[in-house]
């Protein structure tokens, strides 16, 4: 474990049972509530990519916003939010993918990257893979290139990972 994984771990709350029975839910406000350790989460995330010049950060609401645009403010790079349907105002695109239990979809505004930009896909959390895979394919659509996705915390026991093959990944904190 790195210095900054055992500092910021300090800061991530662990809930049993929420939001449902058996779940460990990984909480982290505590993290955005100290500015200094928000500060070394967004420099975390960035590290492997500073060097890059990178277009776009994209990030899919809700917790994924708070980062990203955190990152994309240190990245002096643009801010693409992803959404749930329904819910951006413009011409959208968008990706409809499985879940456990059904389907979901994300939609990004038709316009938010220009073709062959580069873009660095920001979440809080790494759990199954599948929303940050549906997220990934539509800034595919829309022309952009990724250039690396960054989480906060990856869930390894999950292996969401796998469903990420092909794509250069950073996770600031493991469990």
């Amino acid at each position: 474990m790195t210095d900054t994984e055992s500092n910021l771990k300090k800061y991530i709350r662990d809930i049993s049972d929420w939001p449902k029975q058996g779940i460990l839910f990984r909480d982290i406000t505590p993290l955005l509530n100290d500015a200094g350790a928000f500060s070394c989460a967004v420099k975390a995330l960035t590290k492997d990519f500073d060097i890059e010049k990178i277009d776009y950060v994209a990030a899919i609401e809700a917790r994924g916003f708070i980062f990203g645009s955190a990152v994309a403010e240190h990245l002096k790079a643009g801010f693409v939010p992803i959404r749930k349907k329904g819910k951006l105002p413009f011409n959208t695109e968008t990706y409809t993918y499985d879940l456990e239990y059904g389907q979901d979809t994300l939609e990004v505004h038709i316009d938010a990257v220009k073709k062959g930009s580069k873009v660095l896909m920001v979440d809080d959390l790494l759990a199954t893979g599948g929303t940050m895979v549906a997220g990934c394919k539509l800034i595919e659509k829309l022309g952009g290139r990724i250039a690396g996705i960054a989480f906060l915390i990856e869930l390894s026991e999950l292996k969401g990972r796998e469903k990420l093959n092909g794509y250069k990944i950073t996770s600031v904190l493991k469990y």
